[in-house]
């Protein structure tokens, strides 16, 4: 089969589960509009999200197709609880404060609901475009660690999945000299960055936060023996990495992704 998109995960509130959409558009900032657009912030302004809170992997919710509504329970308590996702709209945003009150009950502290409508809030502000990676890399990654394909994508949270290329092909979305690699998405030009750097969350069951024994060594070991031929090794100062960071050229801002379209190397 060709290369082409073939799964879009949007993560509207940063840290809790994804919505796999069909379509998705782009923001002047780059980021994809709903992706991580809420954050959970602490009573100093800081993020409540997995690499500083275990206890988050255990909340599960479910995102509505406007993204307008979540629906939220715990792995303990399977009470679910429905409330309005707090979007601007010409009357006014919808409450936030019964959500961040479901929150401040979990964590047992001061939840506040963030909303950044402009960026999100992406761990890369850099590069805040969608992260890419191929479905081989994702499968490949699942096989070291003896992990479904759905497990896999749930610990490294990437927006775009490419399909109909090998595992690791977006290795080749980022250059020795720093320079940003165009590639296209359908009509939509998108420029490859550097490897994305992880964090403590892929180390950890997404369902129970619990750590899996020597995860990051492991993955640093096989890592490093798989890279593809010809990669910018120069990019990895260390190698857990995986993924593409990306940002778009203002001429795409806008545009949309859609499943099935084709990918190829080059502008669209």
């Amino acid at each position: 089969m060709a290369l082409h998109l073939a799964r879009i995960d949007l993560y509207p509130v940063k840290s809790l589960d994804g919505l796999v959409v069909k379509t998705a558009s782009l923001l002047t900032s780059g980021t994809l509009v709903g992706d991580r657009a809420f954050a959970l912030l602490d009573e100093a302004g800081r993020f409540i999200n997995g690499k500083r809170e275990a206890r988050i992997h255990q909340v599960r919710s479910r995102i509505s197709t406007d993204l307008r509504q979540i629906a939220l329970w715990t792995e303990a308590d399977g009470t679910e609880r429905t409330f309005p996702l707090p979007w601007p709209t010409p009357q006014g945003a919808a409450d936030a404060s019964p959500l961040a009150a479901w929150f401040s009950a979990y964590f047992q502290r001061a939840v506040t609901v963030a909303h950044n409508p402009v960026m999100g809030f992406p761990d890369d502000t850099d590069s805040p475009g969608p992260t890419i990676i191929s479905t081989a890399t994702l499968a490949t990654v699942a096989d070291w660690f003896g992990l479904s394909l759905e497990e896999a994508r749930c610990r490294f949270r990437t927006n775009l999945e490419i399909d109909g290329v090998p595992a690791f092909w977006e290795d080749q979305l980022f250059a020795e000299d720093d320079e940003p690699v165009p590639f296209s998405i359908g009509a939509v030009t998108l420029h490859g960055i550097n490897p994305c750097q992880r964090c403590v969350v892929p180390t950890r069951d997404p369902s129970t936060g619990t750590a899996t024994a020597k995860f990051q060594a492991r993955f640093i070991q096989q890592r490093s023996q798989t890279l593809p031929e010809g990669v910018a090794q120069s990019r990895f100062n260390h190698f857990y990495r995986l993924a593409v960071n990306t940002r778009i050229p203002a001429t795409a801002a806008g545009k949309s992704l859609h499943i099935g379209d084709p990918v190829a190397l080059g502008k669209g």
